[in-house]
């Protein structure tokens, strides 16, 4: 499978964000771009993981001499173990068939207990919805464009949601540079606080078709999430440091 150099890295949540942002993104209309999806299979047997589905799929965005400039991903929604032996299948798909070491974007959108500082939840400080960015590796172009526009978590963040400490360890570990965007959700069922919500995920959107050269179409949001009190813990993102 061939893939461009710029990713966009998509985990496949229940609330929809990560379909919500793969479908508004699109070529501009004056581009010459054309989309190509193709569904993904990893190869999870080695692992001891019984999986005979599609691991998710990849929208690329091709141009006219058939050059792969931008490669969407959305990574099934798999549950710890199996999360990290997927995630790992897939990063490792990616730096093989790129022809040259990509570049990684791969937004989020967190609930607020998820994210703590000093031992308490980023909720406690701001229960509005709210951007931040992360940066994992070298230097990239997006990395530059994000911290121009984005802030920037608080030192010593910890973060308790799975395929997001997933990501970013398997990162570091291949050394791959990733920013990561980190929307995160209102702890409220307002309607003020869904509109803050569709205001993050318009400006993730944005900024994910800044840095690609796509065109993100706002009136493609779709977005009613439910709110929970608590979220499932799992003791599997230990695992992940």
């Amino acid at each position: 499978m061939k893939v461009a150099d710029k990713i966009v890295f998509l985990w496949i949540d229940q609330d929809g964000f990560a379909t919500t942002i793969a479908d508004a993104l699109n070529p501009n209309p004056t581009s010459s771009l054309r989309k190509l999806e193709e569904q993904i299979h990893l190869p999870l047997d080695k692992y001891g993981v019984e999986d005979g589905g599609s691991g998710g799929s990849v929208v690329h965005f091709v141009d006219e001499d058939g050059a792969y400039k931008v490669s969407v991903f959305l990574l099934r929604s798999y549950e710890p173990p199996a999360l990290v032996c997927a995630m790992n299948e897939l990063l490792d798909m990616i730096t093989t068939e790129a022809s040259a070491l990509p570049t990684i974007v791969a937004p989020f959108f967190v609930a607020a207990t998820k994210l703590n500082f000093n031992n308490k939840s980023l909720e406690a400080s701001s229960r509005n919805a709210s951007l931040r960015y992360f940066q994992v590796g070298p230097e990239t172009e997006a990395a530059r464009l994000f911290d121009t526009r984005v802030e920037k978590p608080p030192p010593l963040m910890q973060i308790h949601h799975e395929p997001l400490s997933c990501l970013l360890h398997l990162a570091r570990v291949k050394c791959l540079p990733t920013s990561v965007l980190i929307g995160q959700r209102s702890s409220s069922v307002s309607h003020k606080a869904l509109d803050e919500e569709l205001q993050v995920i318009h400006e993730t959107g944005e900024l994910v078709a800044s840095w690609t050269g796509l065109c993100f179409a706002r009136d493609r949001i779709k977005w009613s999430a439910s709110k929970t009190s608590k979220e499932e813990e799992s003791p599997w993102r230990a695992l992940y440091g």
